[in-house]
C-alpha cells in the first residue's frame, strides 16, 4: 500500500509568530490582500493583533468579515466578489474552523472559476489549479483547518454541511500563534478542544490510519487529555500554548486519513440546528467511540495509555469503557452539554439527521460498518 502525507509548505509556531506575515508577505510579492475574519472576532479587536502587523509594515488589505458560524455558500459567494472585485493575490484568514473554510473555498473557486456555484465543491472536486495563495492564523484550538486538505461548507437549500477535500486548499502558510487564542471564552475553548480530541481519537482508528498518523494522533490525545481542562479553565498559558500545537498535530493526521461517523453525525446536526460544532461532537463522541470499541479494543487501550491511565491487568470491554468514562468527564469538567436534548434537538428529528449521516463524507471511514439504524440507536443513546 502506498500512503500519503500533504501539509503545509510553511509553518510557523509560538508567541509572537504572527510578525512571521511581513517577510511571507514580502518574499513572496504579495500586493493586493483579502483579510478574511469574522465580525465577532474583528468587533473584539482580537484581530488587530495581525492587522497591526501589516499596517506598521505599510501593507494593505481589503477586509471581508461577513462570515458566521457554520460557513454558508453565500458567504463564500460573497467573499469571492470581494476578491474578484479588488483583484487580489493572497488570502490572509485569521480566525476559527469557519473563518478558515471559508477562505479555502474563496481561494479555489479564484483559481478555478468553474466551480463559482460552490455547490459543485462537495467531496472531492477535480479541481485542476492551486487555489490563490491563503495564509492561515487559527485563533482556535479545535480544527486544525489551517494544515488539512478538508473544508466545511453549509448549503442551505439542501440543509446539507457540504465535506470538501482538495490538496489545491491547503494554506500555503500556516502561522500557530498562542498569542491569538489566550482570548477565547471558557466555553470556545472547551468545544474546539473536543472537536481536536474527536480529530484525534477517530484519526487514530480510522481505516485507513497507518504508522506516521498514528504517531500524530497519539501525541496530540496526550496533549489535549493533559492540558485542555487547564486551558480552557483556568487560561493557564502554557496548556493555551500545548492546545494550539496539539490541535495542529492532529490536523497533519486526520487530514491524511479520514474521520468517522463522530462527524457524520455531527455534520447533520450542524446543518439543521446549527449546532456548534465541536459541541455535537462532544455529546457523540463517548457513544461512537463505546460502539466502535467493539471492533477496535486494542487501540483503546493505547488511547488509555496516552491520556496517562492505568490500563493494565483490563479486559476489551474494561479498555474501552475506560477510555469513554474519562473523555464524558473531562466534557463535564468542561461543562459542555452531555446530551442532545440540552442542545434542543428534537427527538422526531433523529430519522432524517440519520439519513444525512449515512451519506456524509466521513462514514466510509469509520473503522465499524454502520447502517442507518445503527446511526439512529447512537441517536437515541446521546439524547
Amino acid at each position: 500500500m502506498v500512503n500519503r502525507i500533504v501539509l503545509n509548505e510553511t509553518s510557523y509556531f509560538g508567541r509572537g509568530a504572527r510578525k512571521k506575515l511581513v517577510d511571507e508577505i514580502k518574499s513572496r510579492g504579495f500586493h493586493k490582500i483579502l483579510l478574511v475574519t469574522d465580525k465577532a472576532l474583528y468587533d473584539s479587536r482580537l484581530v488587530d493583533k495581525v492587522t497591526k502587523v501589516l499596517e506598521h509594515n505599510t501593507i494593505g488589505y481589503y477586509l471581508f468579515d461577513g462570515i458566521k458560524p457554520n460557513p454558508t455558500v453565500k458567504n463564500v459567494q460573497d467573499g469571492l466578489l470581494m476578491a474578484n472585485i479588488n483583484n487580489v493575490d493572497c488570502i490572509i484568514a485569521v480566525g476559527g474552523g469557519s473563518v478558515i473554510d471559508t477562505a479555502k473555498a474563496i481561494s479555489i473557486i479564484m483559481t478555478n472559476p468553474e466551480f463559482n456555484d460552490v455547490v459543485s465543491l462537495e467531496g472531492v472536486a477535480n479541481t485542476k489549479n492551486k487555489g490563490l495563495p491563503l495564509i492561515a492564523l487559527p485563533t482556535t484550538s479545535g480544527t486544525a483547518a489551517e494544515v488539512t486538505i478538508n473544508y466545511v461548507i453549509t448549503d442551505e437549500t439542501r440543509t446539507k454541511k457540504m465535506v470538501c477535500v482538495d490538496t489545491h486548499d491547503v494554506p500555503i502558510v500556516a502561522i500557530i500563534d498562542p498569542d491569538l487564542m489566550d482570548g477565547m471564552p471558557q466555553g470556545l475553548a472547551a468545544a474546539t478542544g473536543m472537536d481536536a480530541l474527536t480529530h484525534a481519537m477517530e484519526g487514530y482508528i480510522t481505516k485507513a490510519a497507518w504508522l506516521v498518523t498514528d504517531m500524530f494522533h497519539i501525541n496530540a490525545m496526550a496533549l489535549i487529555y493533559k492540558n485542555l481542562e487547564k486551558a480552557a479553565n483556568n487560561k493557564d498559558q502554557a496548556a493555551i500554548e500545548k492546545m494550539a500545537y496539539a490541535q495542529y498535530i492532529a490536523g497533519m493526521g486526520f487530514s491524511n486519513v479520514g474521520l468517522g461517523i463522530v462527524h457524520s453525525m455531527a455534520h447533520s446536526l450542524g446543518a439543521y440546528f446549527d449546532t456548534p460544532h465541536g459541541v455535537a461532537n462532544a455529546i457523540l463522541l463517548p457513544h461512537v467511540m463505546r460502539y466502535n470499541g467493539k471492533v477496535c479494543p486494542n487501540l483503546f487501550r493505547n488511547m488509555g495509555y496516552a491520556f496517562g491511565l492505568d490500563m493494565s491487568n483490563t479486559s476489551d470491554e474494561e479498555a474501552v469503557e475506560k477510555v469513554v468514562s474519562a473523555i464524558t468527564e473531562l466534557s463535564k469538567k468542561l461543562n459542555i452539554p452531555q446530551t442532545l436534548r440540552e442542545v434542543n434537538i428534537p427527538e422526531e428529528m433523529i430519522p432524517t439527521l440519520a439519513k444525512q449521516a449515512i451519506n456524509d463524507a466521513c462514514t466510509p471511514g469509520n473503522p465499524r460498518d454502520v447502517t442507518v439504524d445503527d446511526i439512529i440507536n447512537i441517536y437515541k443513546e446521546a439524547y
